[in-house]
């Protein structure tokens, strides 16, 4: 099992940035996809974006798709979600999420290990 825990949540007004981090730990994740979820209040847990950690091809869900980039960095054990031209509808709290499948998943139930969140307000 993973540890995941992520930070760099906030509230920033539309049209602005923010960069999300996700500190994993825990036995080794080379063959892991990362993933990015977020969920709003009263609505269900929403695919953003995925990383292959071990070849690094990602997908982005098409609402985020030109904004949000995720990345990571393999010397600091840590994914990221580069986040711009944020937009009220972003707001949410962001989950960050590991699986062992092999393929990409925007499914949640096939992420085993899942961080604690951050909030991320996004004021018009």
């Amino acid at each position: 099992q993973l540890q995941l825990v992520e930070s760099g949540g906030g509230l920033v007004q539309a049209g602005g940035s923010l960069r999300l981090s996700c500190a994993v730990s825990g036995r080794t994740f080379i063959s892991h996809i990362m993933g990015w979820f977020r969920q709003a209040p009263g609505k269900e847990r929403e695919f953003v974006a995925a990383i292959k950690w071990g070849a690094g091809t990602a997908l982005h869900a098409d609402s985020v798709k030109g904004r949000f980039t995720i990345s990571r960095d393999g010397a600091k054990n840590t994914v990221y979600l580069q986040m711009s031209s944020l937009k009220p509808e972003d707001t949410a709290v962001y989950y960050c999420a590991a699986t062992t499948r092999v393929v990409f998943s925007t499914r949640p139930s096939d992420y085993r290990d899942w961080g604690q969140g951050t909030q991320v307000t996004v004021s018009s």
